[in-house]
């Protein structure tokens, strides 16, 4: 006897997935646009006078002087560049420039990686009040400190010298030096240092072997910064070197950059261009390591 058929299933059929509210869809919209729009705006305000920079010295002298702006030349030319180069001592005060961010850069970070080890791997008495300073010289206004950098070096009679103008960029740039060495140093476990003790490393070859190359895009993050900061510092050597015009920097002279007739504004923007190209390449060059060490830093210790 044969068992009697099961009866069918009935069919099921599939749930749609509920569309999402329109007006719900409509604000995720609207607030993608504004955001697009606040992006474009910020962009067009921050990459707009460079533009303007490069165009001028591009242009000729026909259309810089123009009453109508010229957004878009019919026409480049060189010869600003040309005329920049061979200006009268560009090629002196670019070295001043580039010898005094080097060596101010260079002793920063040496004194930095020192007190950034200290803060961060020892304990000794005074070490919160060094940090609570540290904070407060990376705020002060630097313009406080024109008046008495000036009585310094005139009583020092340190004026109208490169070397006190690489003292006052190394004292700029220390205090961020630290803090964000600092913040490196205490996201890096001290265990493998003392693991490296334990093999037979003193805590100096420890430091040197094990913690230094970890350290790397901190010091990329940190040099970058500090190249920006003595390479477009005006106040302190505007103010500091009077007499000897020879040991100007290039900012300083970029300010004077003129001839009989008035502003040369195609030749002043051609050497504005190739003084700020350095620094630009040397920031794409380290644009990753430098992005990726600035986040780290910032979220750590």
């Amino acid at each position: 006897m044969t068992a009697p058929a099961a009866p069918p299933l009935p069919a099921i059929t599939p749930v749609k997935a509920r569309p999402a509210p329109r007006p719900a869809r409509n604000r995720r919209l609207t607030r993608t646009a504004l955001r697009g729009l606040a992006a474009a705006v910020v962009f067009v305000l921050s990459v707009f006078p460079v533009y303007w920079m490069v165009l001028t010295a591009l242009k000729p002298n026909a259309q810089i002087q123009s009453e109508t702006p010229v957004f878009f030349p019919t026409s480049l030319t060189f010869d600003h560049f040309s005329d920049a180069v061979h200006a009268d001592g560009f090629w002196g005060f670019w070295r001043n420039s580039l010898l005094v961010t080097a060596s101010s850069v260079l002793l920063a970070l040496l004194v930095a990686l020192a007190a950034a080890y200290a803060v961060a791997r020892l304990r000794w008495r005074g070490r919160r009040a060094f940090i609570l300073l540290v904070f407060v010289a990376q705020v002060a206004p630097w313009e406080a400190l024109l008046i008495p950098m000036y009585i310094i070096a005139r009583d020092a009679g340190m004026l109208d010298r490169l070397s006190m103008l690489t003292l006052v960029s190394f004292m700029l740039t220390l205090p961020f030096t630290i803090v964000t060495l600092r913040s490196f140093l205490s996201g890096i476990p001290p265990e493998l240092e003392e693991a490296a003790q334990v093999d037979g490393c003193t805590r100096a070859a420890a430091f040197r072997r094990v913690t230094l190359p970890l350290l790397a895009p901190g010091l990329l993050a940190t040099s970058l910064f500090g190249c920006i900061t003595a390479w477009n510092e005006f106040a302190f050597a505007n103010m500091l070197i009077i007499k000897n015009q020879d040991d100007r920097t290039l900012p300083v002279w970029l300010s004077s950059f003129s001839n009989v007739f008035g502003t040369d504004w195609g030749a002043t923007m051609a050497a504005s261009t190739l003084f700020a190209l350095p620094v630009l390449i040397l920031f794409l060059v380290l644009q990753r390591r430098v992005g990726a060490g600035l986040t780290s830093g910032a979220v750590k210790g």
